[in-house]
């Protein structure tokens, strides 16, 4: 499994700079590489003779100044999205690049600056965070910035900012934080809510009388190239009350912490599954103030993506490549079927061999109950025991390819005892891997 960094490489230049030079500008070239989605650059002057050179710091694409922070900093950073104060996020174009000094005090003797500038290629890794926050901008106490600070903290990828009937805070999100900001909208009415993702401004009027008002304002959504999900639709106080025909992308499984409107929404997903719907279940923790029991990236959703930015992870989404956890330190889970070939959301295609199923896991704890979940319902469950029994565990997180015989699709749940509430609650869930009924029996003896 994926968690980490995406692939880095790493180019270091030095530059002499002579005393002749002091009041001139210079640039020290590079070339930027095809597919990167991030670039850190750093530096480092060394006087020769009498200390107190002064060499100011910035950077050139192909076209423009991309940024510049004379001698305020040792680095910046420039992504697709974000970026230092002082520098332009935005596409990082391959070809010529430099970066820019300004040798405001050289010593007699020279000097010489030392650049290293990393890049991040964009490339498949796990990224967690949360779908479902709320803020200042509409009925939460926290602000932006302190939202995005808790979602540093907890070591997350990014979070979106869905405030009810608003999009001000689409507007106002701080651009110099880690984590990548989705912009969002909680489409708020008396019979339903629903999370418009991934554009600052999905709606010109939230107002709605009736069924065909919800339906133009999610056309609305639609065309301005949002992703629309059903938020908490079997909530005690806020379900959601209109046709479920409606025009949607995602539902939201796992909303806060864990209870029976989840339980009866996961039923509902379930069913749909089996009516051969491939739905993509999320989470979010729909934070609005602190809570002891409502909290950041709880649950939290795991999405894997080949970019990260609000593109990548929502096209990620999209793709049903998708997990969630209770928390953000998991457990995590990674259900792959044919030596990896395909992971949740994939769908096998007729005719193909599909092999066996498998779950990689981080933080399973003794006593978890993993459960093997089907079309035709649960197909397997065993309780983990002692954390040195490796060959049970194995047996847990696999089913052999003849598993797959008219199954149109398998995920997997893991419930978990916990103390604080004195129940058994579920603790992660994947999307499945799908299967295209009909596609024969090429798959025994596979895995």
């Amino acid at each position: 499994m994926n968690t980490g960094l995406p692939h880095t490489s790493v180019a270091v230049f030095t530059r002499r700079i002579s005393r002749e030079e002091q009041s001139s500008y210079i640039e020290v070239p590079f070339d930027m590489p095809e597919r990167v989605e991030e670039i850190q650059v750093t530096y480092r002057v060394e006087s020769f003779g009498a200390p107190g050179a002064v060499i100011d710091l910035g950077v050139r694409d192909s076209r423009r100044v991309r940024g510049w922070s004379g001698g305020a900093r040792a680095g910046f950073r420039i992504g697709r999205e974000t970026a230092t104060p002082g520098y332009i996020p935005g596409d990082l174009d391959p070809g010529s690049w430099a970066v820019l000094h300004n040798a405001y005090k050289v010593p007699q003797e020279g000097c010489e600056v030392t650049i290293t500038v990393e890049f991040r290629h964009l490339g498949g890794r796990w990224l967690r965070g949360d779908l479902h926050t709320h803020s200042v901008h509409s009925d939460g106490t926290y602000t932006l910035e302190e939202n995005a600070a808790i979602m540093e903290e907890l070591g997350c990828d990014f979070i979106a900012m869905t405030d009810h009937n608003a999009v001000s805070q689409n507007l106002a999100y701080p651009r110099n934080t880690k984590v990548v900001m989705i912009p969002g909208m909680e489409f708020t009415t008396n019979f339903g809510h629903s999370n418009l993702l991934g554009v600052a401004d999905p709606l010109d009027d939230f107002r709605v009388r009736h069924q065909a008002d919800v339906n133009e304002r999610l056309r609305m959504a639609r065309e301005r190239g949002a992703r629309i999900v059903l938020n908490h639709p079997h909530c005690d106080y806020c379900p959601w009350e209109w046709d479920f025909a409606v025009d949607h992308d995602w539902v939201e499984v796992w909303n806060g912490p864990w209870s029976a409107r989840n339980e009866r929404t996961l039923q509902w997903w379930q069913e749909q599954l089996a009516g051969g719907r491939r739905l993509v279940a999320i989470g979010g923790s729909d934070t609005h103030r602190p809570d002891p029991m409502v909290k950041h990236a709880m649950p939290c959703t795991w999405v894997y993506a080949e970019s990260r930015t609000a593109e990548g992870i929502l096209d990620g989404i999209g793709k049903g490549h998708v997990g969630i956890s209770f928390a953000p330190e998991g457990p995590f889970l990674e259900l792959t079927c044919g030596e990896g070939a395909y992971r949740a959301g994939d769908l096998v295609p007729a005719g193909q061999s599909t092999g066996a199923l498998r779950v990689e896991a981080a933080g399973l704890l003794p006593g978890d109950l993993v459960r093997w979940i089907s079309n035709q319902g649960l197909e397997k469950e065993l309780c983990l025991e002692g954390e040195g029994d490796l060959e049970q565990s194995q047996a847990a997180l696999q089913l052999p390819s003849e598993a797959w015989e008219g199954r149109s699709f398998y995920r997997v749940e893991v419930w978990r005892s916990f103390k604080e509430a004195e129940r058994v609650l579920l603790a992660a869930l994947t999307n499945p891997i799908y299967r295209t009924l009909g596609a024969g029996r090429g798959n025994e003896g596979d895995g």
